[in-house]
């Protein structure tokens, strides 16, 4: 989606050494004007069927932005998604992780193992 390079993929070589860490500044595809250089996300609550996810814009290593997104668990969708497209896109495969790294040490807390 990067202006200019509508519909083309990049290669493996860009994803591992731009895409995968945020800040891409070597990217050939980094548009010159943007809002956020990268957008982190962080779980703020967790009420089992209520997710609260917090996310944040940086632009040049500083906050330039921040909102909050909220997942219904018991329906499986968003009660607060974010407009941007791209962003709603990142906060699903941010979600997706967190659940899986949540769900196994849900496991193992509802048998009593300890690690």
């Amino acid at each position: 989606m990067a202006p200019g390079h509508e519909g083309s993929r990049p290669g493996v070589a860009e994803i591992q050494e731009f895409c995968n860490l945020g800040y891409a500044s070597g990217c050939s595809r980094l548009p010159k004007d943007r809002t956020a250089d990268a957008i982190r996300f962080a779980v703020t609550r967790d009420y089992g069927d209520q997710l609260t996810i917090c996310f944040i814009h940086e632009l040049e290593h500083r906050p330039a932005g921040h909102g909050t997104l909220e997942f219904d668990m018991s329906c499986g969708r968003w009660k607060i998604g974010h407009s941007d497209l791209r962003i709603q896109k990142m906060a699903d495969c941010y979600l997706h992780s967190y659940l899986a790294r949540r769900t196994p040490a849900a496991k193992v807390a509802s048998t009593g193992a300890r690690s």
